[in-house]
């Protein structure tokens, strides 16, 4: 390596075969190679070249002087002997080994031999010895050592081919392996060759978590007992951190099966491996520094009914009983106390938490006794939630209680998927004040949403079930469209659209409100239409979030023809717009109606309870005039006048009641016409 040094001439080959001169512009001792660098058609070009091939084709440079000068004799002597005959004597001129040499290329002569300086011209050789030395030119050149670059290419096809190769034999084990008794083992097959073909990487405790204003996640159950009992394929797959894969099983016309695989990427995906403490990590726990800071936090969890939604927010189920320590709520409300105790100390907040549900379009609180609240916008437009119970809580085991009490009175009910089926939304939020002040500081909302499938049942037989059906449908519409509205600023926010979002207004205003939605996926091939629905909705909800192709333009809103245009309808009709493929014309009169119809439900009851209430003046007015009849010399005619007063007012407010009844009674009337229709299939007539 000592004579390899910067500035140093050197001949080297190329991979085309030419040999001309370089000059070393660079030496590494560590890979044993070095750097040249010559001129060619005017620009200066180099390459990286092993030791090993510079020395075969200048070995001149690592031999001693004295032999490089008996060598060089030798050679000038035999040279003379072979070409200048004895006759006729000449002095010629004999290259050196230490001659300077040229820093340009040379291309090979048409004889083979390279162009030189000298004076004389070397005879050709035999045959057989020319082709001996070039024999061994091409061993030589044939065992020198690659370059670090080749190597390197060379290791990823290796690579590639032995993956290939074990892919390959996958696919064959997975042939000889199948069962063909599986009622659908054909796509079984098909899924685990897809599943050959991806190299899986998921994620860990270990990953960077990326801050996002609006983020929408993927969380993947394991098969229950009743799916792995019927032998149900796992029709999901997630990879890695980002992306999921479903396979969709169909038919083609001649009934051949085939999977129709569709990818979906989110900010993060977890497989059915992945724990409540992981989920919580990439969701959840970024957004809980954000309410110290003075702002509005919001995690949703999303999905069909059995899909883990309570067990991912709420926590573990064991048997009947649920075990609500490591649930989302347990989880974030431990870290605002490690928070409030040490970061923000010197603030001095205070916690509260209030836990309510909110089923067919009315809100319940589960804190007191499941008690019906109202929910008003006050002078300021701001939302309130008149009643609304907060409850004290300085230790996550205060949070576990009230979760435990709350779901103990939360609206369930028994499906097929789960026993425990969610059948409204509940809201769960802690709620920090200075201490001091009423002035909220900030707020964390926590939601379990209801099933998603149940926003299909507009068209049941049963009323009950059609206003779930609706409210859910709007719901998670309008949330939708709320959370586009947060990414595109200046956006109109259709908060009015449905109760929940109503609710939930505040935390969708300000650049310090983020938004967090785990969308939760069943495995099993009957759930793969619920599963893909799921997964639509909560692809477009991230495609339009900040950078979308649809931001910083709202939706233009039309106008309905057929009911007058009231706030909620209008925030209605913005969704239509927004959600051609979703709510039909049908659809969207249906919930118009159906929003017409819970308005008149509010003012009856109302009507009602004001004259309840006024029962007891009615008494003590007519014990009054009844008093009156009892003395001798009454005044008759003052009798007869009050009384009549008094009958009147009742007939009037009696009236207004019953006018009230009877135009509620049409509404509903009105609702099961169009359900019928929507359920036949039929266009709802114009009024």
């Amino acid at each position: 390596m000592d004579a390899l040094k910067p500035g140093t001439n050197v001949d080297i080959q190329r991979s085309d075969g030419r040999v001309h001169s370089a000059v070393i512009s660079g030496v590494d001792e560590e890979t044993g190679s070095v750097t040249v660098e010559w001129f060619e058609h005017g620009e200066t070009k180099g390459k990286e070249i092993e030791v090993e091939a510079i020395v075969s084709l200048n070995p001149e440079l690592f031999r001693g002087s004295q032999n490089n000068r008996s060598q060089s004799s030798k050679s000038s002597k035999n040279v003379q002997k072979e070409l200048v005959p004895k006759e006729t004597p000449r002095i010629t001129k004999i290259p050196s080994a230490r001659a300077p040499r040229s820093s340009y290329a040379r291309a090979p002569s048409k004889n083979g031999l390279p162009d030189n300086d000298c004076d004389f011209v070397k005879p050709a050789e035999p045959l057989n010895k020319k082709l001996n030395v070039n024999v061994n030119v091409n061993v030589a050149a044939s065992a020198r050592r690659k370059s670090n670059c080749v190597k390197e290419v060379e290791k990823i096809k290796q690579d590639r081919e032995d993956r290939r190769k074990a892919q390959a034999n996958r696919r064959e084990q997975i042939f000889t392996e199948v069962d063909t008794t599986h009622p659908n083992w054909q796509f079984l097959q098909m899924i685990e060759e897809f599943r050959c073909g991806i190299e899986f990487k998921p994620i860990t405790n270990s990953e960077v978590i990326d801050d996002h204003q609006i983020s929408v996640c993927v969380r993947k159950r394991p098969l229950n007992k009743k799916e792995l009992a019927k032998r149900e394929v796992d029709v999901l797959t997630i990879p890695n951190k980002e992306n999921v894969f479903i396979h969709e099983p169909k038919l083609k016309v001649d009934l051949t099966k085939y999977l129709e695989n569709q990818n979906f990427r989110f900010d993060y995906a977890f497989d059915d491996s992945a724990t409540n403490e992981i989920v919580y990590r990439y969701t959840a726990r970024p957004l809980v520094e954000c309410i110290f800071e003075r702002g509005m936090a919001t995690c949703f969890a999303y999905g069909q009914t059995g899909s883990g939604k309570t067990h991912t927010m709420g926590g573990v189920f064991n048997g009947k009983t649920q075990d609500c320590s490591n649930g989302i709520y347990a989880l974030a409300a431990n870290d605002v106390f490690k928070l409030l105790h040490s970061k923000y100390q010197k603030i001095d907040l205070l916690v509260s938490a209030s836990y309510f549900e909110i089923y067919s379009g009315k809100v319940f609180d589960l804190l007191n006794k499941k008690s019906k609240l109202r929910v008003l916008e006050d002078g300021k437009q701001q939302v309130q939630v008149v009643g609304l119970k907060e409850e004290h809580i300085e230790k996550v085991e205060d949070v576990l209680k009230l979760i435990s009490n709350g779901n103990s009175v939360r609206t369930s009910g028994q499906t097929s998927a789960n026993q425990h089926s969610s059948r409204s939304h509940a809201v769960f939020q802690i709620i920090l004040r200075k201490r001091g002040f009423k002035k909220l500081y900030g707020k964390f909302s926590l939601i379990d949403l209801a099933g998603n499938e149940r926003g299909a049942d507009t068209s049941s037989a049963d009323r009950q079930t059609r206003m779930e059906g609706a409210e859910i449908n709007k719901s998670l519409l309008a949330l939708k469209e709320c959370i586009r509205a947060l990414g595109r600023k200046g956006a109109h926010l259709p908060f009015r659209a449905s109760k929940l979002t109503q609710v939930l207004r505040d935390s969708f205003i300000g650049d310090k409100s983020r938004t967090c939605m785990i969308a939760m996926v069943s495995p099993g091939m009957n759930c793969c239409e619920h599963t893909l629905n799921t997964l639509r909705y909560a692809d477009r909800v991230k495609e339009l979030g900040p950078g979308g192709p649809v931001e910083g333009k709202p939706a233009n809103i039309i106008q309905p023809r057929d009911v007058p245009l009231s706030p909620q309808n209008s925030d209605l009709a913005m969704l239509k717009t927004a959600n051609e493929e979703d709510i039909t014309d049908e659809l969207l009169n249906f919930h118009e109606v159906v929003n017409q119809m819970q308005e008149l439900e509010e003012e009856v009851i109302d009507e009602h309870k004001i004259i309840s209430d006024g029962y007891q003046t009615w008494s003590k007015e007519d014990k009054k005039l009844l008093h009156m009849t009892e003395t001798v010399d009454y005044d008759v005619e003052s009798y007869a006048r009050q009384l009549d007063s008094l009958i009147g007012r009742r007939i009037d407010q009696l009236t207004q009641l019953r006018e009230k009844v009877q135009t509620f009674r049409m509404e509903l009337q009105e609702e099961e016409n169009l359900s019928k229709n929507m359920k036949q299939g039929k266009r709802p007539p114009n009024k």
